[in-house]
């Protein structure tokens, strides 16, 4: 009986269609195993208990015994496809010896009744037969009409199994009636009940669910169906980032992941009712290329989260740091000259992901001229009918063009295209979107070359109105790249740190944008000074090429503004530049980082460090093009990493260097900057009397009036007054800014030897991590320090009891009651923060003593983490030098702090020996760790 049973119609071998799995027995023979179950099943001395512990044990040995043979494969061969089917497969064989188990030795039925009849569904993405090491297995129990109480005995019975097995398992019990009307009702369980797929038990049941599901909530539905897919999968881009180019991408959820080729698939099998990519070629809705590319994208982005379950153990979908570098590994690449192997294989998969967007376009396209309805990606405008508009039709608020010919003889249409369409607001056709990708090889060498071509591509790139938008369009269609070859080298070209949040190129056309907000005045709050002097920008153009092209030599080894700079020299006259321009475009290429260097790492007070920077600038045109270009670089580099205190930074080193150049004759000198800062100050206090407002004027030294805005003022004049007249000693201040996530510390006491190391190491104590901080003494010799905290998750430091605690350490440390060395060894804190741990940093100490006439500075570079500053401090304390002020930069994994500092006797360091010694003991106290 059992044997006829294993060979019934309802028990033929059931792969998901698409796929066949070699050498099948390797993995799971099931007649085998069920032969073993059987003798188990018929052993006298097994009981119940020892019974199920003996089935048990059994199938965890065969399970395990297969999941190690597919990772084996999985290891051999890198193939995703193999991996997610034969795990589905095993797991088919596994249910089904649960399923006969439990029908022919605990629960049998000898003559079920229509009502009794089960089918087990698989659904999700094990329904597809699409099964990473860790998926879900989502299954079905399916009755004719209502579960029986055999059948529930049955359901009961795999469900245990399957939950000691470690399985994580969906399940849902429903009759035939139950899905079509759950399924009509919940667009998220009509997508499961489509990849629905018949594992085991009675396959009639399942046939006639199918055949209702097709004919009751399919047929007629297809456009509904779309529409709310394509609105799941915008939504979910939203959550995600709505970016391709996060440096640690999502492969399941993310924009271009797994889940868009899944929405492609689902609407695939609901319109056309296909279980594979190839079967539209047939239907002419894909090419055979873009089906073939379809199924090497998925088989990529399988292989690369089946490394991610089996490395983390776990269902892992993020595409941490950490396992960056081990999947680049495990998949093959290597370094090479100017990129690393984990730099080369973010690369690839940057363009997989850019692929399946091109395929999303491209099957909406294609969906789209079958079905003649509204369209599927819609566009901003209010044209609709069908008109002309500067030789592109007009169809549906979308240009299009007559045919594939078109580009091919006259291929500068391919750019016009771009720039007609952002002209008028419309939209680009996705059908003509495809023809587009299909004749790039027209954008040669002649197009390349041709005036006209480069002249529409540079109005292209100085619209008024959103040229990042049409440039991140090219760039998708390959257009870009394809047109200015260097920038093709960068494309989807990785940053591997945690300070740059997106690939170069997207990066490039995000600093696209912000400049193009500044020009247009969105950002007068952020950035006032940027947005006032773009006015007084002559040349535009030379400021968009050189925000185009600042990145452009990323990845080839070497400084990357030195040989961008060599770029532009040979591209800006293509791009029919002058000479005069074209030299100012390289020369910001090749400046590009220095403001920002100056700012946040040099003392802003120094006379040296404005006289070195403004030799550099040579002119004011430059200096405002300069400003310009840093504030958008800074700002496209990520989320939260532009805040008010790099603007303050910027604003006075801009002030300063204009104030050189032009001789001290313009009107924001230096002077007059700090007597405007004085009386708005004394307008904000207008109900204070006159004598305390005086008193709290004359403490400031001129560094501090050109540091801080009004309110700040205001709020430290409150702070040292109440302090005053309290006679605190010591006075903590805290404020949280939610803006740029991080929390404003600010520190009134006595100034004395040791202060910024006992605050340094009180942060360490609180795992508070100390991100930027100005320090400023009185005339009163009150030290007024402001540092920007943030917690161990790069957030603001807002816990109520972390804050008390904090403040009560603080105060504790500067007043000598609690030691912070002491505390920080018993505690032997470390480094959490497990998947970053993967970036090193070399360790750097520079000691220079040209940068400033009075003071000697000190540079460290050093990989980040909790501690290091104070570890840092108390070296400096050691070596009795005096920090006169301090400049702390985190970028992502790296710290650079910049110390100006004197000897005991107020001097600068001037002894080789003092140099050595500084050095050596500065190095040990970065690596104590």
């Amino acid at each position: 009986m059992i044997l006829q049973n294993l060979q019934s119609k309802g028990a033929r071998k059931r792969q998901p269609a698409m796929y066949k799995i070699k050498k099948q027995r390797e993995i799971i023979d099931r007649k085998k195993v069920f032969a073993d179950l059987t003798a188990i099943a018929n052993d006298p001395d097994l009981n119940n208990f020892k019974q199920r512990s003996a089935l048990l044990t059994k199938l965890k040995s065969v399970m395990e015994s297969g999941r190690e043979v597919i990772r084996a494969r999985f290891e051999e061969s890198n193939s995703g496809q193999d991996t997610v089917f034969s795990n589905s497969f095993l797991m088919d064989q596994i249910v089904r010896l649960i399923h006969d188990f439990a029908t022919n030795f605990i629960y049998p039925l000898h003559n079920p009744t229509n009502e009794q009849r089960m089918s087990v569904v698989a659904v999700g993405g094990y329904g597809r037969g699409d099964m990473a090491p860790h998926s879900d297995v989502d299954i079905l129990f399916l009755f004719p009409y209502k579960q029986t109480a055999n059948g529930e005995q049955v359901v009961e019975f795999i469900l245990y199994m399957l939950w000691d097995l470690g399985l994580k398992v969906g399940h849902a019990t429903r009759s035939v009636d139950d899905c079509l009307r759950m399924g009509k009702q919940d667009i998220t369980i009509r997508t499961n009940l489509l990849e629905s797929r018949f594992v085991w038990g009675d396959e009639e049941t399942y046939n006639v669910f199918r055949a209702r599901f097709m004919d009751e909530l399919v047929k007629g539905s297809g456009l509904e169906f779309i529409e709310k897919k394509l609105g799941e999968r915008d939504d979910r881009h939203v959550r995600m980032g709505d970016s391709r180019y996060v440096v640690e991408p999502n492969v399941k959820d993310g924009k271009g992941g797994l889940r868009d080729l899944h929405t492609l698939f689902w609407i695939g099998k609901y319109l056309y009712r296909v279980n594979s990519p190839m079967e539209l070629v047939d239907l002419k809705v894909l090419t055979r290329k873009e089906a073939q590319g379809f199924l090497k994208a998925q088989n990529f982005l399988w292989a690369v989260r089946c490394w991610l379950h089996y490395l983390s153990d776990r269902e892992e979908d993020r595409l941490t740091f950490d396992m960056q570098r081990d999947i680049a590994e495990h998949l093959g690449y290597t370094d090479h000259a100017g990129a690393s192997g984990v730099e080369r294989f973010m690369k690839h998969y940057y363009l997989m992901v850019k692929h399946v967007g091109n395929l999303t376009r491209i099957f909406c396209a294609a969906l789209e001229e079958r079905h003649q309805r509204r369209p599927l990606i819609r566009f901003p405008g209010k044209l609709f009918g069908t008109k002309e508009i500067d030789g592109f039709e007009l169809r549906n608020d979308r240009l299009t063009v007559e045919n594939l010919n078109v580009f091919k003889k006259d291929p500068i249409k391919i750019l016009r295209l771009f720039l007609v369409a952002n002209q008028n607001g419309v939209g680009i056709h996705p059908e003509t979107l495809r023809w587009v990708t299909q004749s790039l090889k027209h954008i040669d060498h002649k197009l390349q070359n041709d005036p006209d071509a480069n002249e529409v591509f540079l109005e292209i790139l100085t619209q008024r109105q959103n040229p990042d938008i049409v440039l991140r369009k090219m760039n998708e269609a390959g257009v870009l790249g394809r047109f200015i070859p260097d920038f093709g080298r960068v494309v989807a070209q990785m940053q591997y740190d945690m300070y740059h949040t997106y690939t170069v190129d997207e990066h490039t056309i995000r600093a696209i944008g912000v400049l193009n907000q500044i020009e247009n005045g969105e950002l007068v709050d952020d950035a006032p000074v940027a947005t006032r002097i773009m006015g007084k920008v002559i040349s535009r153009r030379v400021l968009y090429v050189a925000v185009l092209l600042h990145d452009i030599a990323k990845g080839r080894g070497g400084d990357h503004s030195e040989l961008g700079a060599e770029v532009a020299e040979k591209l800006c006259p293509r791009l029919g530049l002058s000479p005069a321009d074209s030299e100012t475009v390289a020369w910001l290429v090749k400046a590009h980082l220095w403001m920002s260097l100056t700012a946040f790492k040099r003392d802003l007070n120094d006379p040296t460090t404005i006289k070195a920077f403004g030799d550099l600038v040579q002119s004011q045109e430059r200096l405002r093009l300069l400003l310009c270009l840093t504030v958008a670089d800074i700002r496209a580099v990520g989320p939260n990493v532009w805040n008010g205190w790099k603007a303050t930074l910027l604003r006075e080193l801009y002030y300063a260097a204009e104030d050189r150049l032009s001789g001290g004759l313009n009107a924001d000198s230096r002077d007059s900057r700090v007597a405007n800062a004085q009386m708005a100050l004394r307008e904000a206090l207008v109900d204070w009397p006159t004598d305390d407002i005086e008193d709290f004027i004359d403490r400031g030294y001129p560094s501090y009036w050109l540091s801080f805005d009004t309110d700040v003022h205001v709020h430290h004049a409150h702070l040292t007054r109440d302090a005053k007249k309290s006679g605190a000693d010591i006075t903590v201040d805290v404020r949280i800014d939610t803006e740029i996530d991080a929390t404003e510390i600010t520190v009134h006491t006595t100034d004395h030897p040791g202060l910024f190391s006992q605050i340094a190491g009180s942060m360490a104590l609180c795992g508070a991590n100390i991100v930027d901080a100005k320090i400023l003494t009185l005339a009163d010799g009150m030290a007024l320090d402001t540092f920007f905290i943030q917690d161990a998750n790069d957030e603001a430091f807002n816990d109520k009891a972390k804050l008390e605690k904090l403040r009560e350490t603080l105060e504790q440390v500067i007043s000598g009651r609690v030691r912070p060395s002491q505390e920080l060894e018993r505690r032997q804190i470390k480094d959490n923060k497990h998947r970053t741990a993967v970036f090193k940093v070399e360790p750097n100490v520079i000691i220079d003593n040209k940068a400033s006439r009075t003071h000697t500075v000190i540079e460290i570079s050093a990989r980040d983490r909790q501690g290091l500053l104070y570890d840092i401090t108390r070296a400096l304390r050691d070596l009795s030098l005096q920090i006169a002020s301090a400049r702390i930069s985190t970028f992502g994994e790296r710290a650079v702090d910049v110390f100006y500092v004197k000897d005991v006797f107020g001097l600068k360091i001037d002894s080789r020996t003092k140099f050595v010694q500084v050095k050596e003991t500065l190095n040990q106290a970065i690596q104590n760790n």
